[in-house]
């Protein structure tokens, strides 16, 4: 503050006449004019030098006196007045510094100098209104992080000067949440403290604090955000009122308030714990059903200088409902054993639950989703994922916890993630054995799964379970969704869509292993929706030539229904690996196949074609049952298409015989001029007996629902021995059963009459129901393949009835020079084996070929 003018005036002459005695006069007279009183003093006034009035007649008169100029002389100084004012002067800056200026640097330097650094905080007991805390720090005050040097000197001096404060009785310490509308957040009452100043080394400070929590609503609604991760900054303003005193000399009661701001990343954390252990084993109920009782363990580290004793917590185990907006459902209640926290030491904490039922919400489908809270719990928990359950305190005391403690943690959930578990080696095997397959059906639509190729045999699963599992399961249905793959490409699907009934064994472990589980399942027509053709060809053919087992990998989802003492449950959507091991389809099965023709019946024919129907017998060497209600394939020689096949109603049992409906077109055409010569060869060598082979080969409408299968399968060609016609008369009479032959004998007899040159021919025929006709022979006999007998040349048709038939008398031209024909008159009245060679017309409808044949050991009959 400025001093009023008058003052400054005066400290103004009062300097200027100590500093300058010596002046001359103008000085001296101009000095005691500014020194001069603003009013005038009468005459009566007493002098502040200290001389008598002044008996001047003219100055008694009333006119005004010159100014006395001071004394020239040491004695005339005015020393009071000069003493007076610097004292006032230095006071009045004493109070300028030490009322303002001292205290804001002292202020200062005490924030930045002061270092504290906790040591041991531990809880020595709970109280029913809180708890007792005994709180170890060290403390300095270091000036060289005093940045200012005016502020470390005064900061220094003021410390030094008072050496130490302490507090006169309790202090209570209230904290606010000014953003949460100033919620009390807690107090704390510290006891009287003496702290020492100096600037120096460590100092130890050792007392015991009584913590009481505030409200509980503005606590909860902090660690809730917190725990959420929604707790960005939090502020909080500290309150008190301290005395302090110095020494003997009370100093007043200071009211302190202090803010502090704390970003999300500065506060601290959950530590990190490690779920070393889960036991699940069943426990018998006093009165009830029996429950599970589940047994955790929990090994977590504490780094925070941190020391409690934490008795015995009852809490609530909950699962998160279907959506954020819905209530978790409380499935488990459970106990946790005294833990003793010990500063920078590993915390181990035991608890022990029980579940006696699995509640209805846990278990019901959740609005517009196939799953319910238990699925997405288990689908994380199996699949490897971190699972997430809720851990709430009951407010129902448990042990010697207060009910205050109690009551904080029922409105406190903590998330818990439960590491998944790795079911990496949880089936041991997976097979699939008695297998059969089915083809698509040709009429279905697209959608429906008769449209994939189905699979039906026997599931046989050997699972390990934890060592830590000690309840009975009981698998009843299985379904899944699996992918199947041949060397790492996917083949296709496999989809269970229904559920399967399947039953299950519980082996209970033993020394030297584990528990295991062995489930067992019939699946019936499970559609394999093929997704690589390619690669369903390369499993075909590692069959049919590989020799050896081809094993195909799976990857699923199973979806399980168990039962439990807790009742039927639904486990979705577990992970399963595995491999399903296929037995080749024998070394020979080709060779093994020997189809058998019968029951031959032409059912259309044109100028160039001819439609059959027939029955085929097949073997099936294979361990594999099939059902293929229609399949086609082109039937090729020497690369050349000649016709198609068409097989329906195929019920292949393994190991067995099967007969086959098959509709046959011969259409040589397919394969253009090449074909048809191709054709004609065929049929000559075939009737001929000669070694015959047809190749079937699939193309795009094999399997008509899947035509790029079909496509695929077309490179896998089977070359495969002709079809042998089961003719009339086969297995005896109207030939030498020691002359008998794999080839088809469509001539059975013949009787040569010597005198008449005729010869009599007995044919069998093939047909069932259709008539062939021979419009023309041109032949020529043999005797022992080389020496002519004769020719016949005949240009009457005449018809081969079904079964066998007898020839008209055709003209035999003999040759008579010939041995041959010495030979035929030298049987004459018996048998003998000729052979034949000729080229014939034949008709059937409207179709005609002309065919080579050749014949030998044909047993003749020689009469007259």
């Amino acid at each position: 503050m400025s001093e009023p003018p008058a003052r400054s005036r005066l400290l103004a002459a009062a300097f200027s006449s100590a500093e300058a005695p010596e002046r001359d006069d103008d000085d001296a007279t101009a000095a005691a004019t500014e020194s001069t009183p603003l009013l005038p003093a009468s005459a009566s006034d007493p002098r502040y030098d200290g001389e008598g009035d002044h008996d001047d007649p003219d100055e008694a008169a009333g006119e005004p006196s010159e100014p006395l100029a001071p004394s020239k002389t040491p004695s005339g100084i005015r020393w009071p007045s000069v003493i007076a004012m610097v004292v006032l002067a230095g006071l009045s800056l004493g109070i300028m510094v030490f009322a303002f200026m001292v205290p804001s640097a002292v202020e200062e330097y005490a924030k930045q100098a002061v270092v504290i650094e906790p040591t041991n905080l531990s809880l020595e007991s709970i109280t029913a209104n809180g708890i007792r805390a005994r709180i170890q720090a060290n403390y300095r005050l270091d000036s060289q992080r005093v940045p200012n040097e005016h502020v470390r000197r005064i900061g220094r001096a003021a410390t030094w000067l008072v050496g130490s404060v302490s507090t006169a009785g309790e202090t209570r310490i209230r904290v606010y949440l000014p953003a949460y509308d100033n919620l009390l957040l807690g107090t704390a009452g510290l006891p009287p403290l003496r702290v020492s100043l100096l600037d120096g080394p460590n100092k130890a400070i050792d007392f015991v604090a009584e913590l009481v929590p505030g409200d509980a609503e503005g606590m909860r609604r902090i660690a809730n955000e917190w725990l959420e991760g929604r707790l960005g900054t939090v502020r909080l303003r500290g309150q008190a009122d301290v005395q302090l005193k110095a020494g003997i000399l009370p100093l007043g009661t200071h009211s302190i308030a202090e803010s502090l701001t704390f970003q999300g990343g500065q506060l601290p954390r959950l530590p990190e714990y490690n779920i070393t252990r889960i036991g699940l084993a069943e426990q018998p109920v006093p009165g009830g059903s029996p429950a599970v009782a589940v047994d955790v363990s929990i090994a977590a580290h504490n780094e925070h200088p941190l020391s409690l004793e934490v008795p015995a917590l009852a809490f609530d185990v909950l699962i998160p409902g279907c959506g954020p907006a819905e209530p978790p459902i409380v499935v488990a209640g459970a106990t946790t054993s005294p833990v003793a926290v010990r500063p920078a030491a590993d915390v181990m904490v035991s608890a022990h639950g029980l579940v006696r039922d699995l509640p209805e919400p846990l278990l019901r489908l959740c609005p517009g989703s196939d799953s319910s809270p238990l699925d997405m719990l288990l689908r994380k928990y199996l699949g490897g994922e971190a699972a997430t359950v809720l851990v709430r305190g009951q407010e129902r005391p448990a042990g010697d916890a207060p009910a205050w403690l109690s009551k904080m943690l029922a409105s406190i959930a903590v998330p818990v993630p439960l590491p998944g578990r790795s079911l990496d080696n949880l089936i041991r095997s997976f097979s699939l054995a008695d297998v059969s397959f089915a083809m698509p059906d040709p009429l279905a639509d697209p959608d429906d799964p008769a449209s994939n190729p189905r699979v039906s045999g026997t599931i046989l699963v050997l699972a390990g379970l934890p060592a830590d599992m000690n309840v009975s399961l009981n698998v009843t249905a299985i379904r899944a969704d699996a992918d199947v793959f041949y060397r790492g490409d996917k083949l296709g699907e496999l989809t269970l869509k229904r559920w399967h009934p399947a039953s299950s064994t519980q082996v209970p472990a033993t020394d030297d292993g584990e528990a295991t589980l062995k489930i067992r399942s019939t699946i019936r027509d499970a559609p394999l929706n093929v997704t690589d053709a390619d690669v369903l060809a390369d499993v075909i053919q590692a069959l049919l030539f590989g020799g050896r087992e081809v094993m195909l990998a799976v990857k699923a989802l199973v979806d399980v229904q168990v039962e439990t003492v807790l009742g039927e449950l639904v486990v979705k959507a577990v992970p399963a690996e595995g491999q399903i091991p296929v037995k080749p389809l024998g070394a020979d099965l080709l060779g093994s196949v020997a189809p058998r023709v019968e029951q031959v019946e032409i059912i259309d024919t044109t100028s160039s074609t001819l439609t059959l129907r027939a029955s085929v017998t097949v073997a099936n060497p294979t361990p594999y049952a099939a059902d293929v209600p229609y399949v086609s394939v082109h039937v090729e020689s020497n690369g050349t298409t000649i016709g198609e096949a068409v097989a329906y109603g195929v019920r292949a049992h393994a190991h067995a015989d099967v007969t086959v409906s098959v509709r046959a077109t011969w259409n040589p055409s397919l394969g253009g001029d090449e074909g048809v010569l191709r054709g004609r060869d065929l049929l000559s060598e075939y009737i001929s007996g000669h070694n015959t082979t047809v190749t079937l080969r699939s193309h795009g409408g094999s399997i008509p629902a899947l035509p790029a299968l079909g496509k695929a399968l077309s490179r896998l060609a089977l070359t495969l021995p002709a079809p042998r016609l089961r003719l009339p008369g086969d297995g005896g009479g109207g030939h030498d059963d020691g002359d008998a032959d794999d080839g088809p004998r469509f001539i059975r007899d013949a009787t040569f009459h010597v005198l008449s040159s005729t010869a009599t021919f007995v044919l069998a025929s093939p047909l069932l129901r259709n008539t062939l006709f021979i419009d023309w022979v041109n032949a020529t006999a043999l005797y022992n393949h080389t020496e002519p007998i004769g020719t016949i040349r005949y240009g009457v048709p005449f018809a081969v009835r079904p079964g066998l038939s007898t020839t008209p008398r055709l003209p035999v031209d003999w040759s008579l020079d010939s041995i041959g024909y010495r030979k035929l008159r030298e049987a004459l009245g018996g048998r003998l084996k000729l052979d034949a060679k000729a080229t014939v017309g034949v008709r059937v409808g409207r179709w005609r070929e002309r065919v080579r044949y050749e014949g030998q050991g044909i047993g003749a009959g020689v009469s007259l």
